[in-house]
């Protein structure tokens, strides 16, 4: 297309003529088409500017803006979903393919997690009224399920209250601005009609809601309708009667507890060969550092260790620094199996122990998860690395130490004393554990060992979690100990505490879970592992085999 002629002087205007010659001037074919293309679309674009960058980027945004025929609109929608940016920033599941199922849901799953009603995609949710008059008799109190009940109410409120809300259509869940969810909420209107066996009581609310669920059954059928419950015997009674039931899922982070991140993967024996020829290496003071790329580094998380091990070949023990694509950057650990490099006068006895202690002593690792059987030394090791950076290094000023106060058998009654007293008696590990840090000063003598011991005892405060809520820890060395017991509620409460210069040491054996309610999937240390995988600042080791003894080790194993 021929340009208008150039102005002769600054901020001249040009003329409407040469304008008008010079789209004249443009050929006839593409007047044609874009004539037949703006009567084609619904939409059209004006073209304000003659610039051909302009022009492109406003073919663009018509084509963008069209509304698709009847016979390409799923497609196109398709299309459109697939480039949403804030859904493919998020893993996307397999959705469910048939008709949309109806879900009633039981008082405990609304106790349990107030925001179970936005957890069902596009399924619908169904509220016997009984749920509702049960839902209303706990609300009361400063428990958690009672803070669990009031929520749950104002959310219900919420949605009730919402634009274009229709109690007897279906609420849409949407409404208060999940939109994710695609499902419609309703709530029982009206008396069913329902027979039950004579062996379950009609007055029981259990049994009630088993009534529901059996008219709503024979009423949208073929329409699946499915029990959510997390009481066992209620799912065992809807199962025996012909009803569909379920648990709800949710609230676990990992079906089974073998798909734990572990924290170490073993290098398979052909790794060299598959990844010698891009191997860069360079060293930085006692670390050795390699840059590699191959099938592997997929596979790889920030801060996770990796080990080479194979017979007549040199070994390789290092940890993940960077990804960047498919290149990762690997360093050599510190070798705290040494007598030269030990911890307190602490040495590391096996791969894994060695693994924890280099994360425990890293200042660049501000959250530290230790899991592993009985006997295996994760206390010992928090402990030592703590007292080295508090005592030798002065990097923390003190150390705190904290656990669930959760007995294994009944409980002894009430405690008496300070704050500090009353744990003392949950505080049995760390004594023990002092107990043999103590004695690894053998130089000191007998004086020397008790001083020793008052100083140790001045820089370490025992802590409840009870009185955690609006704490800051500053320049602190945090031990959580026994987090298997925890509530990923818990465990937020207790990450979030962490202030400036702070590290935290989360402990536990998820083999040993005393919490009535918690499971391997649903605990708060698995919780904290699973979220805070391949973070810069984060690690997580697996703690393999048992130290303590071999009566303890073999117990382990076999009972």
């Amino acid at each position: 297309m021929p340009l208008p002629p150039a102005p002769t002087k600054r901020a001249a205007l040009l003329n409407t003529e040469s304008l008008e010659t010079s789209a004249k001037s443009r050929p006839a074919r593409q007047t044609a088409e874009r004539q037949a293309q703006t009567e084609r679309q619904p939409v059209a674009i004006q073209v304000e500017t003659l610039d051909r960058n302009k022009s492109r980027v406003s073919e663009k945004e018509r084509t963008s803006e069209v509304a698709p025929t009847t016979s390409n609109a799923r497609s196109s929608s398709g299309s459109a979903r697939k480039s949403s940016p804030t859904r493919s920033a998020a893993p996307k599941k397999a959705k469910h393919t048939g008709p949309a199922k109806l879900f009633v849901l039981d008082t405990n799953v609304l106790m349990h997690d107030p925001m179970c009603l936005f957890r069902f995609e596009e399924h619908d949710v169904f509220l016997p009224m009984i749920v509702l008059e049960e839902l209303d008799g706990h609300k009361k109190g400063m428990t958690e399920v009672a803070r669990n009940a009031r929520q749950t109410s104002r959310s219900l409120d919420a949605l009730v209250a919402s634009h274009n809300a229709d109690i007897i259509t279906g609420i849409k869940l949407d409404g208060t601005g999940h939109k994710e969810v695609g499902g419609r909420l309703f709530f029982q209107t009206e008396p069913l009609d329902f027979t039950l066996p004579a062996s379950l009581p009609q007055g029981k609310a259990d049994n009630q809601i088993l009534g529901v669920v059996e008219a709503l059954r024979v009423k949208h059928a073929p329409r699946e309708v499915v029990l959510v419950s997390k009481d066992i015997n209620m799912r065992v009674k809807a199962r025996a009667l012909g009803l569909a039931a379920e648990d709800y899922q949710n609230d676990k982070t990992l079906e089974d507890g073998d798909l734990l991140y572990s924290g170490a993967l073993a290098l398979p024996e052909d790794f060299w060969l598959k990844h010698a020829k891009s191997v860069e290496s360079w060293q930085s003071g006692s670390q050795t550092f390699y840059r590699l790329t191959g099938p592997l580094v997929p596979e790889l998380h920030i801060n996770q260790f990796v080990y080479f091990e194979a017979p007549g070949e040199p070994s390789l023990y290092a940890r993940v620094t960077e990804i960047r694509g498919k290149t990762v950057v690997l360093k050599t650990l510190k070798d705290f199996n040494h007598l030269k490099n030990a911890v307190w006068g602490v040495t590391t006895r096996n791969r894994e122990q060695n693994f924890a202690m280099n994360l425990l002593t890293d200042p660049e690792i501000d959250f530290v998860t230790l899991t592993g059987t009985a006997g295996t030394g994760k206390t010992l090791m928090a402990l030592a690395a703590g007292l080295t950076q508090v005592l030798d290094d002065r990097r923390y000023t003190e150390i705190i130490m904290t656990r669930a106060t959760v007995s294994v058998g009944e409980d002894i009654g009430f405690l008496p004393g300070t704050e500090e007293e009353k744990m003392g008696p949950w505080m049995g590990a760390l004594d023990d554990n002092l107990e043999v840090l103590a004695k690894t000063e053998t130089s000191a003598g007998e004086w020397g060992r008790a001083a020793t011991n008052e100083l140790i005892r001045s820089r370490i405060k025992i802590k409840s979690l009870n009185f955690m809520r609006g704490r800051t820890f500053l320049n602190k060395y945090l031990i959580i100990d026994e987090a298997q017991n925890l509530t990923p509620k818990q465990m937020k409460t207790l990450i979030t505490r962490a202030g400036p210069g702070t590290k935290i040491v989360c402990m536990g054996n998820l083999a040993q879970i005393d919490t009535p309610y918690l499971t391997e999937g649903s605990s708060g240390l698995t919780y904290a592992v699973d979220r805070f995988k391949g973070w810069p600042h984060g690690g997580h080791i697996t703690l393999a085999r048992g130290e303590r003894s071999r009566l303890a080790d073999f117990a382990s194993d076999v009972l």
